[in-house]
């Protein structure tokens, strides 16, 4: 049975790090993009990150 495919707009912040790392972004943790917000990374409210909205914070901040 295959899982179904994770929302790029509503994602835990472990689960980006699993996806930065499949694309190649080694070294990238879970603990890493929380402190990323808690430096400002956007985050829903209900706790879900937006992929695209993650990665473009990382550009405009110069952290990619």
């Amino acid at each position: 049975m295959t899982q179904p495919a994770a929302d790029p707009g509503a994602l835990t912040p472990g689960q980006i790090a699993q996806l930065l790392a499949v694309g190649g972004a080694n070294g990238i943790t879970e603990d890493m993009i929380l402190e990323d917000i808690k430096m400002g990374a956007p985050v829903k409210d209900d706790g879900t990150m937006s992929l695209i909205d993650y990665t473009a914070w990382m550009v405009k901040e110069n952290r990619a």
